[in-house]
């Protein structure tokens, strides 16, 4: 990959290095604007397709229901349920499926979906500095506690 920038009137080149496999496939452009090859997502559950190793579509909400955080998983744990451990986390902005985010946990919603144990954790985003401060679910404002809970009932969960 190369960027070509204007420097005392002449075009010049610099390179850029391939991001690795594991990087995320967007980047960070001068005054934080994020740039993402997704467009026009449904607004839906995402999870990581055992057989595959892709994201995909778990479940679409039809109704005026909304995830109330960045909704994801933690990267080789498995539940009962067989799925690694779901999470939810607190951050200023919502990110694309397939990125990875650096979390501290801060609570645990015990849940059962199915029949199955499925346990929610609840976490911060370490590095956004609304939230990096957080080291417990009680330093979350009241209403935000409100809205994870009736989000969790509204999905048809069941609370432990």
């Amino acid at each position: 990959m190369s960027d070509t920038t204007k420097q005392n009137g002449f075009q010049a080149s610099t390179q850029r290095r391939a991001p690795r496999l594991n990087e995320r496939i967007y980047h960070l452009c001068p005054g934080d604007q994020l740039l993402l090859i997704w467009h026009d997502l449904e607004i839906a559950k995402y999870e990581l397709d055992k057989k595959t190793g892709l994201i995909k579509v778990d479940r679409v909400l039809y109704s005026s229901v909304v995830y109330p955080d960045n909704y994801g998983f933690i990267p080789r744990t498995l539940r009962e349920d067989t799925d690694p451990m779901d999470v939810l986390v607190r951050m200023q902005k919502p990110v694309v499926p397939g990125y990875f985010n650096r979390a501290r946990a801060i609570g645990l919603m015990p849940m059962i979906d199915q029949s199955k144990k499925d346990d929610k954790i609840i976490a911060v985003c370490a590095d956004d500095p609304e939230y990096c401060h957080h080291t417990d679910i009680s330093q979350l404002p009241p209403h935000h506690l409100t809205e994870i809970h009736r989000f969790f009932e509204d999905c048809c969960f069941q609370f432990f």
